[in-house]
């Protein structure tokens, strides 16, 4: 089973505004606590955690620095979530890998533990979790996906990819860009029929934009 993990940090923020003139969007505060620290807590039993950064990566390794986590700072540009996570390979050190965008608060079972108990490396090359849309608090737009009997994801459908993932990082080494997201990797796993899908049961809430900042502690709330 994944014993490291990738949270990814690095991004602009820009659909934050002005609240990421000043700040990184992880460290934006929800709940008393800043996104990141939020992410943190659903990874206390994995061994070796990985935070990217780039944008304000000075205060990302300043908030970070009583913490026992690794830090892979991409500079001079940012690489996205693919490049990013290769870049992080040689922290990671293992295949395959947790991964979670750090712009989401979760209200239900750790959603980490969920994939890790659906996980199952001779079928897959990754594992998606997505939550059903009337379920996506804050979500601006429809779904990513739909999920076919077999368990795989295909293009298009009412679930949405919530950030959190297992995924096998060996792929990564055939693909030619530096900085690229992780929908090329996603989408030749797909032909393969090797990317696989889980349905999360809570609620999960998008605080990539100002509004979700509020409906996310409003969520929490009723936990």
């Amino acid at each position: 089973m994944p014993d490291a993990i990738m949270l990814f940090a690095a991004g602009f923020g820009t659909r934050m505004g002005a609240l990421t003139k000043d700040t990184p969007k992880p460290l934006i505060q929800v709940a008393g606590k800043p996104l990141l620290d939020h992410a943190l807590d659903l990874t206390t039993t994995i061994s070796t955690r990985v935070v990217n950064a780039h944008y304000h990566a000075d205060q990302i390794k300043a908030h970070l620095k009583p913490i026992d986590v690794q830090i892979s700072v991409e500079m001079p540009e940012v690489l996205d979530t693919g490049g990013g996570l290769r870049a992080a390979l040689p922290f990671l050190g293992t295949d395959p890998v947790f991964t979670l965008n750090t712009d989401a608060v979760w209200a239900g079972p750790n959603p980490l533990e969920l994939l890790e108990a659906g996980w199952n490396p001779e079928i897959m090359d990754a594992l998606l979790l997505c939550v059903p849309l009337g379920n996506a608090v804050g979500r601006k737009g429809g779904g990513d996906f739909d999920l076919t009997a077999q368990g795989t994801l295909i293009r298009k459908g009412d679930l949405v990819y919530t950030g959190a993932q297992i995924v096998k990082t060996d792929l990564l080494a055939d693909i030619p860009e530096t900085a690229f997201s992780l929908n090329v990797l996603w989408n030749r796993m797909a032909k393969q029929n090797r990317l696989h899908g889980l349905t999360y049961s809570g609620k999960w809430c998008d605080v990539g934009h100002p509004a979700g900042i509020q409906m996310a502690q409003d969520m929490l709330a009723y936990v």
